[in-house]
């Protein structure tokens, strides 16, 4: 099934809400803590009113506004104007953190070993901080991401002997879901812990009318997509991010 990423990308963007959101026409500035990059980054999704090169002025100073590097989040095919990777060239930007969006069937199984709810229930937060990789600041960014996903929404995590092992959450807009912070400790790695936490997600977002799935993955992590790839998602774009000297 070919997907536009014209008709994506917003879903996505409304499915992952910055701290702070600005418009600029057509694009759309996302500003947090600086560490998650899609929510610290111009999303030109559509005309920005003005030139370009005056539009990215514009956008690097709402970033220096902030104390923060302007970064742009390019999308094949979703980007307007369609020549704004060469304006950015030519400023000395630079492309960097490919990561692709695959999508798939809302196909999956009720799993009664996955708890669900509506919010990040506090096992859930505990869990997704302890699995910061040393970034503490990082998590907590994403988790008040995670936390301000519209409804309906849904946050899952299996606990192993008493303990909560792995998590994950899903945004639904018409009809589709957005899959995010997938999860699992190194200890209840290759248990199949994901599958089941993707399973119960994508049944319960079909329940609420999603018929199609997508998620972001970086194009290097070979096993989290040989995963999703079994659980039949397939490639559908790719982008991205933008910065000087990236």
């Amino acid at each position: 099934m070919i997907i536009d990423p014209r008709l994506l990308e917003p879903i996505a963007d409304r499915a992952w809400p910055a701290r702070e959101t600005a418009a600029l026409g057509g694009w759309r500035l996302k500003a947090s803590d600086g560490w998650s990059r899609r929510i610290n980054a111009c999303w030109p999704l559509d005309e920005p009113g003005r030139p370009a090169d005056e539009a990215i002025d514009a956008v690097e100073a709402f970033y220096a506004a902030r104390g923060a590097p302007a970064c742009f989040k390019l999308a094949d095919g979703a980007a307007v104007p369609a020549n704004l990777a060469e304006h950015l060239t030519a400023r000395g930007y630079r492309p960097a953190h490919e990561t692709l969006v695959m999508t798939g069937a809302t196909t999956g199984d009720a799993d009664e070993a996955v708890t669900l709810s509506a919010t990040p229930d506090p096992a859930f937060e505990a869990v997704f901080l302890a699995s910061a990789a040393g970034n503490a600041a990082e998590a907590r960014e994403r988790l008040d991401a995670l936390g301000r996903i519209p409804a309906p929404a849904f946050f899952g995590r299996m606990d192993i002997d008493g303990q909560t092992a792995a998590l994950g959450a899903a945004a639904v807009e018409g009809d589709w879901a957005g899959i995010f912070g997938m999860r699992t400790l190194p200890g209840h790695r290759r248990k199949g812990l994901a599958r089941r936490i993707l399973g119960a997600l994508l049944d319960m977002a079909e329940g609420q009318g999603a018929r199609r799935a997508y998620l972001q993955v970086e194009a290097d992590n070979a096993p989290a997509i040989a995963l999703y790839s079994g659980l039949g998602f397939a490639p559908a774009y790719c982008y991205r991010y933008w910065a000087v000297g990236a």
